[in-house]
């Protein structure tokens, strides 16, 4: 009752102070007219247009000059009258005047001769002081076409009143002394808003009793509620942090928007003119937006102080601000007609830029603080503050520094994203927080990384769990912002310097394993890991260990190729070292192991077990995607561990050479036993009875060897050991079997040296043993081919071993097939197949030993068919030899090629003493036979020393074949001289086969001149 009893009073006092008397006014007014028009309905160009000016109660009219064909005429003219009460109203309106003929006579019968065009009524209690208002125009019947907007410049004065303050003014001074007097008086400084709901809301400005003095005050003397609303907003600018108070402004410039723009719309003047005619004053309320943007800006620059996340009521009021910011970016935009003026969510980002740049900064200064404000008080550690900071000496500051920005970064997710939601597509606190966090962490970080680079004072492991902080803050964080969706992250470099030194570390630790599991796995014997594994433990355990070390790589997620790239290959190079070096260790001892049963398949399948978890792990480091040059490492590996596995499978098929021997010795002895001649039907008959037996020695170690090995072998290493054998038995065949030695010795280094420029000596000095003479029948050369299909299906097995394909094809195999097939040929017949297939017999290597002048004549009998060969040893030139007795240089000529038999097939020059480069001119002639054509024939000469009572010794040879001359029929020309023939592989086993048939004087002739080879010189 009191409470009432004071407000009423306070009223009453109010009125009394405010509010003159409203009877008997004397006003006088200056009236300057003003106007635009626009969208007058059916108005035509060519109208006239003039105003009616009209005070109600004292019937004075005045009227406008008439302006012609204008829709915004514009007059300036001005009118004064005199009210005497404030009851008066003044009526403006718009005319179109008629003086036509039509029009005239209409003014005798109707008052009204021009055409109605709209008025405006105004109240004379509503004018004070000096006024510039926008009036619409409105109807004066239903029928009337009416629209647009009037403008006038009132200025009044009131008779006894001249020196009172304008009515606007007073309504001011009420309106703020109300606001002082309830806000800092009665509510020590807190504004306390009025609860009231509804669309009328915002006309409310305080509660029941002030409210009414306020609204009486505007009733009475024609306050405008916009005028209100812009000075209760001007009372609240001072203000605008108090709680609920940002809501208030926000609605209350919302409204004031409303006002000046959105009504424009139907009167067509623009905001900006409706607001430069607002009684509160343009300059003013731009200059207390203006004061309260830059306010609201420096206060949004620090919205965690101001707007802590914990109070749910600041958090409104944080959410209320941004909205004011808007409204007041919408009037520049709107009402003032701003070009460009700043975007509310660009001005609202830049804020929470600046707000969190100064909150990293704290947390970077307090770090050591603040993250023990984190953790419980048991937990606390006292730390000098000179080591609170960054330092080169630990990493101790950086995941501490992470956990509080993560803080941050997480309340502003949580708290502040959900209430500054009002530009969802151009700012999320969240986002803005991670993205402005990181980029000065990052800068922080990648500084402080480049100092511990220098020094290295922690452990790689310090520096390796740190990266994995921050790849976990990155991802968690930062992967998914826009500014880094495209980007290659580069936190990845910054610890790029100390991956590799982990991965050095890495290196030697790994080794070390290494040789401590193929230790362990020595002295276990090299036992099987399992029953289904066919390798030892020291493969398992290698590549736990490199598999540990690569999830290590693959965990840091490197986001950067350029890093990726420098890690891979630093890894690809530790997995060569260790791979290499483990088959390196295996091949050093593998022979050691060749007589034990199981070590050697055991050894075998874990070399090819290495080269199955490399690729594996070549697809888990990337595949094709896998840098280039790591690529390439990787590859190189491969191919080498398979070029080692080739080696080892070499090593471990020859160690079973003995056995296949003695088994191939046995089968001999069976084949001597089946030397005769029965017809061909017979013996192809018997022929698979007695290949059986030949083969039983050789079948029964192959069963048992090769029973063992497919239990104990992987696939892959069985097929190698299955080719290994397969060559070792088909070799060992052809050098003691099918391909039969030499039966002298000194025929046998004849081929010796003959076979030194083909580079298979070692491979002929196989085929020369000294024993029986012994040549194949026909009957053991169909046994034979018997045993090679019979060894060629059982290495095949059914398709469980090696491929056909590979069989059939294989070099040993068809060499031999070859050389069953010339044992069947005549001596003619060979010897035409060498001369030709032997077309470089000349050629050399070491240089020549001189040359030799020869001229040829061919000439072939017209009747007997006969071929008569003419040949002229001209001279020697250039010998290169040297003798301690005397030199008595001759040449030997000789005929050799088919059916030869009975024809004379040797020369002999006569001895020149004592020169090197001797003349002969002696003529030879040679008849060869007529069933071949000179073609199948070739002149073998052979230079060589007289030496009385003894062999002569051999300077030099040439061979001419003369199917390079039969086309010419002559031919004269210098030979070098070589010191021995050359052959391939099938002119020396012609030369093998030949060398056997010592009943044949052709055969062995000619054995003895591909197999001659430069005598040894004698030195001073």
């Amino acid at each position: 009752m009191c409470w009432m009893e004071h407000q009423n009073g306070l009223l009453k006092y109010l009125l009394l102070l405010f509010v003159p008397k409203v009877y008997k006014r004397r006003t006088k007014l200056a009236l300057v007219i003003h106007m635009l028009l626009y969208k007058l309905g059916k108005l035509k160009r060519e109208q006239k247009l003039y105003l009616g000016i009209l005070i109600q109660s004292g019937k004075a009219k005045k009227r406008t000059k008439t302006i012609f064909g204008n829709l915004n005429p514009v007059w300036d003219e001005k009118f004064y009258f005199e009210c005497h009460n404030s009851s008066d109203r003044i009526k403006v309106r718009v005319w179109d005047e008629d003086d036509d003929i039509k029009s005239r006579v209409k003014q005798h019968f109707k008052k009204e001769s021009d055409d109605f065009l709209g008025q405006t009524i105004i109240e004379v209690r509503t004018l004070s002081g000096e006024m510039d208002v926008w009036y619409n125009l409105e109807k004066r019947t239903d029928k009337s076409a009416v629209s647009g907007a009037i403008r006038l410049k009132i200025n009044v004065e009131i008779k006894g009143e001249e020196k009172v303050a304008p009515y606007h003014v007073q309504y001011t001074c009420l309106h703020e002394n109300l606001f002082h007097h309830l806000t800092e008086l009665k509510n020590n400084g807190v504004v306390k808003v009025p609860e009231v709901k509804g669309d009328e809301a915002w006309k409310v400005y305080f509660d029941d009793a002030p409210q009414e003095i306020v609204d009486e005050f505007a009733i009475r003397y024609g306050i405008e509620a916009i005028y209100q609303a812009m000075t209760h907003f001007s009372c609240l600018s001072s203000k605008y942090m108090c709680p609920g108070v940002p809501a208030v402004m926000s609605t209350l410039l919302a409204n004031i928007n409303a006002f000046y723009a959105h009504t424009a719309v139907a009167t067509n003047v623009s905001a900006s003119d409706r607001f430069a005619a607002s009684n509160f004053g343009r300059e003013r309320f731009v200059k207390l937006l203006d004061q309260l943007h830059n306010s609201l800006r420096i206060d949004l620059s620090k919205y965690r102080d101001n707007f802590p996340a914990s109070n749910p009521e600041r958090l409104q009021d944080l959410k209320s601000t941004v909205d004011l910011l808007t409204s007041i970016t919408f009037f520049r935009m709107k009402v003032q007609e701003l070009a460009s003026p700043p975007r509310a969510s660009a001005v609202v980002k830049d804020c929470v830029r600046a707000c969190l740049d100064s909150t990293y900064k704290y947390i970077f200064d307090n770090c050591f603080d603040l993250y023990n404000q984190l953790l419980d008080q048991n937990k606390k550690q006292d730390v000098p503050r000179e080591e609170q900071g960054p330092t080169i000496k630990n990493l101790e500051f950086w995941p501490k520094l992470i956990t509080l920005m993560v803080t941050i970064i997480d309340e502003d997710r949580t708290a502040y994203t959900p209430v500054l939601n009002q530009f969802p597509q151009e700012l999320n606190m969240g986002k803005v927080s991670a993205d402005v966090i990181w980029n000065l962490f990052a800068q922080d970080m990648k500084y402080a990384m480049e100092e511990h680079e220098k020094h290295r004072l922690c452990k790689s492991t310090d520096y390796m769990n740190l990266h994995f902080k921050v790849k976990w803050f990155y991802n968690e964080y930062v992967r998914d912002l826009p500014a880094f969706k495209e980007a290659a992250a580069e936190y990845s470099l910054w610890f790029e310097p100390f991956v590799m030194q982990w991965l050095d570390e890495n290196e030697d630790v790994s080794m070390e394993f290494l040789h401590g599991a193929l230790e362990r796995d020595k002295k276990d014997g090299f036992q099987q890991t399992s029953e289904h594994a066919l390798f030892s433990c020291s493969v398992v355990d290698v590549f736990t260990q490199l598999n540990q070390s690569f999830e290590i790589i693959k965990k840091l997620e490197c986001p950067n190729p350029e890093a990726l790239a420098h890690s891979m290959r630093r890894f690809a190079t530790t997995i060569s070292k260790v791979l290499l070096q483990y088959a390196a260790i295996i091949s050093k001892d593998f022979s050691s192991y060749c007589t034990e049963e199981k070590v050697p398949c055991i050894l075998m399948n874990n070399i090819q077990q290495l080269r199955v978890q490399l690729e594996k792990m070549f697809e888990s480091m990337g595949g094709k995607d896998l840098d280039t040059e790591a690529s390439a490492m990787l590859k190189d590996v491969q191919a080498k561990l398979n070029t080692v596995l080739d080696e080892l499978s070499a090593i471990f098929g020859a160690s079973f050479q003995p056995i296949i021997e003695d088994c191939v010795k046995q089968m001999n002895v069976e084949l001597q036993t089946m030397k005769g001649n029965a017809n061909a039907t017979t013996n192809r008959n018997n022929a698979a009875i007695d290949a059986e037996t030949v083969l039983r020695p050789l079948m029964d170690f192959l069963d048992k060897t090769l029973t063992l090995s497919a239990k104990i072998c992987e696939k892959t290493v069985l097929k190698r050991v299955l080719k290994e054998l397969w060559k070792q038995v088909l070799n060992t065949i052809e050098k003691q079997t099918v391909l039969p030695p030499l039966t002298d010795q000194t025929g046998a280094q004849t081929i010796f040296g003959a076979a030194k420029d083909l580079g298979q000596l070692s491979k002929l000095k196989d085929h020369v043993i000294r024993e029986e003479a012994r040549s194949l029948t026909p009957r053991q050369c169909a046994i034979m081919e018997v045993v090679l299909a019979t060894i060629k299906q059982y290495f095949h097995a059914g398709g469980s071993g090696l491929k056909k394909t590979f069989l059939e094809k294989s070099p040993d195999l068809q060499s031999l097939r070859y050389a069953l097939s010339l044992y069947t040929q005549t001596t003619d017949t060979l010897i035409k197949k060498f001369i030709d297939t032997q077309t470089s017999q000349g050629q050399s290597c070491n240089g020549f030993v001189g040359e030799v002048s020869v001229q040829i004549d061919l000439f072939t009998h017209p009747g007997t068919g006969e071929h008569k060969v003419t040949v002229k040893i001209v001279a020697v030139n250039n010998l290169t030899w040297q003798t301690t007795a005397m030199f008595r240089p001759f040449v030997e000529v000789y005929a050799l090629g088919p059916n030869l038999n009975d024809k004379k097939r040797k020369y002999g020059t006569k001895t020149k003493s004592n020169t090197w480069s001797p003349k002969y001119n002696e003529i030879f002639h040679f008849l060869l036979s007529n069933e071949d054509g000179p073609g199948a024939f070739e002149l073998h000469i052979c230079v060589k020393d007289y030496c009385f009572a003894r062999e002569d010794r051999v300077i030099g040879m040439a061979v001419i074949q003369l199917r390079d001359i039969m086309d010419k029929g002559s031919c004269a020309s210098w030979y070098p001289l070589v010191k021995n023939i050359q052959m391939d592989e099938t002119g020396l086993t012609i030369l093998r086969i030949l060398s056997q048939r010592t009943n044949d004087e052709v055969a062995k002739e000619f054995v003895r001149l591909k197999s001659d080879t430069r005598s040894a010189e004698e030195m001073a």
